[in-house]
């Protein structure tokens, strides 16, 4: 870490917002790793693995991700030590450019980024239940009011494709536990990050676990030799545009698993001293879950070969890229301890989405209490509740959250807007040079490492991968598609305006 300094300690258990100063630096920190882990890292090295071709590649890809993940939660310290207040990355977009590109930031959250992942994750846990309980399937009830719709703007272009709406036993799970983590959090704060540091605690000791084994008894001496063997760790690769295109494409999974290190920074208001814990809670949590993801995906090379056949009969035929509905985590285990082995990744995977979801609907709640105390949300959502959390706010969340869950609709909302994320991530970036050109002599109890060459090699990174992402016709699609979800926010943010007034 850089220059950080604290010039007192905020002891009181009450800030001046209102909010409780719950949050330890622990606490910080879990909260950091544990929005970040869910269920990609268990998934999204499959897919990546057939983008880029070899197992150099993919451990290249988790590198360059996880370093330019820590080179943003740098630059977002300096931010949340100046601002430590609620809606983190919201109120830095407001501060260093205007009112408008913060809404636009905090509209898309609401719309798709945060309700979105939530949906996705819950139904995520839903379907890894699914694997200990078979009741719990996908399968839609007759009952309730249910249709196939095929969307074009979407992305639908047979019915094959077309979305579900209705309700599912996996979805009737996904609604039942976020409904559960938001009452949790409608408790207080202190409830709220108890569940969050234990459950981070646990799936933080599974990935490690998972990794030991693979690099220590799981070892399998084909699969090493596959993958480390010769010429094989870089593989036979060519390296035109075209596999450029791809290899950037592929950043959007290992990208997607690493995302969402920015939540703490939504709940600064309730984190204690947090111009001193706030940028160490960052780096220390993207550092952590950086270190376990690239070494998981090396216990993975040395479990499975990294090329299969998608028709192999065995775990080890079918290998990494071709892993069954490409739970390569599962497969793993599988090929070490057998059906028990898949039980029990089911198992831990259930723990780290349950930790991810709570993550993600504790700190969401605190950028539309921001949002609203600036008259761009519903006032209500602007006050906190007997228990000093934003109820009306969490609430509001899980309502969306929930109709986005019987909709079917998250998937492909979500797969629009992590091109759009990446452009507010170089916006707030880029809004640190802002500042420190507008504002030289504000108070910055913590100064980037670095600078300027840190937050500037983030900026240059983040740029080369959307680059590469619009280069790519599929998901040049959807990057314009989830633009169109950000522009939409434009009318409704003159709209807010003309009806509604900050609070006092």
């Amino acid at each position: 870490m850089s220059n950080v300094t604290a010039p007192h300690d905020e002891s009181s258990a009450q800030s001046h917002s209102g909010f409780i100063k719950a949050i330890t630096l622990t606490d910080a920190t879990m909260l950091v790793a544990g929005a970040m882990i869910g269920s990609g890292i268990f998934i999204v090295s499959a897919d990546m693995g057939r983008a880029v071709g070899s197992p150099g590649w993919l451990l290249m890809a988790w590198l360059l991700t996880g370093v330019m993940t820590c080179f943003g939660a740098l630059t977002y310290g300096e931010l949340a030590a100046m601002f430590p207040r609620a809606g983190g990355q919201y109120v830095f977009l407001r501060e260093s450019f205007n009112p408008l590109v913060g809404f636009l930031y905090g509209w898309t959250l609401f719309a798709v980024i945060q309700t979105g992942t939530i949906a996705a994750v819950g139904v995520a846990f839903g379907k890894f239940l699914g694997v200990l309980a078979p009741g719990v399937s996908p399968d839609l009830y007759g009952w309730f009011p249910h249709r196939d719709v095929c969307v074009s703007w979407l992305g639908c272009t047979d019915p094959a494709q077309a979305i579900q709406f209705g309700l599912s036993p996996q979805r009737l799970i996904a609604l039942v536990s976020i409904a559960v983590l938001t009452w949790v959090n409608l408790l207080g704060v202190r409830e709220g990050k108890f569940v969050q540091t234990s459950l981070t605690i646990v799936k933080t000791g599974v990935l490690i676990l998972l990794m030991g084994l693979g690099l220590t008894i799981g070892r399998n001496a084909s699969a090493l030799t596959a993958n480390f063997g010769g010429g094989n760790f870089w593989g036979h690769v060519d390296l035109t545009g075209a596999w450029v295109v791809a290899f950037g494409a592929a950043f959007v999974g290992s990208l997607f698993s690493s995302d969402a290190w920015n939540n703490v920074t939504f709940a600064a208001a309730e984190v204690k001293n947090p111009q001193r814990n706030l940028p160490l809670a960052l780096i220390m949590g993207t550092g952590l879950v950086t270190a376990l993801y690239f070494l998981t995906n090396i216990s993975y090379l040395s479990v499975l070969p990294f090329h299969g056949d998608p028709a192999g009969a065995t775990v080890l035929a079918r290998g990494l890229t071709h892993a069954t509905q490409d739970r390569v985590g599962t497969a793993a285990m599988e090929q070490m301890f057998g059906s028990a082995g898949g039980t029990m990744m089911a198992i831990g995977i259930l723990i780290s989405t349950f930790g991810c979801m709570n993550g993600l609907i504790l700190a969401g709640a605190r950028v539309y209490y921001a949002m609203a105390r600036d008259g761009l949300f519903f006032k209500a959502a602007g006050t906190l509740s007997a228990r000093q959390v934003p109820a009306v706010g969490l609430v509001l969340q899980t309502a969306w959250t929930a109709a986005l869950c019987l909709s079917g609709t998250y998937g492909q909302l979500l797969n629009y807007v992590i091109f759009a994320n990446l452009v507010f991530y170089v916006l707030t970036t880029a809004g640190l040079f802002v500042l420190r050109a507008r504002r030289p002599q504000a108070e910055r109890p913590y100064r980037v490492l670095g600078y300027p060459f840190v937050p500037g090699l983030y900026l240059a990174m983040a740029a080369g991968v959307m680059i590469l992402i619009l280069m790519s016709p599929q998901s040049r699609t959807e990057a314009v598609s989830g633009l169109v979800i950000v522009a939409i926010g434009i009318p409704v943010y003159y709209l807010w305006r003309a009806v509604e007034k900050p609070a006092a």
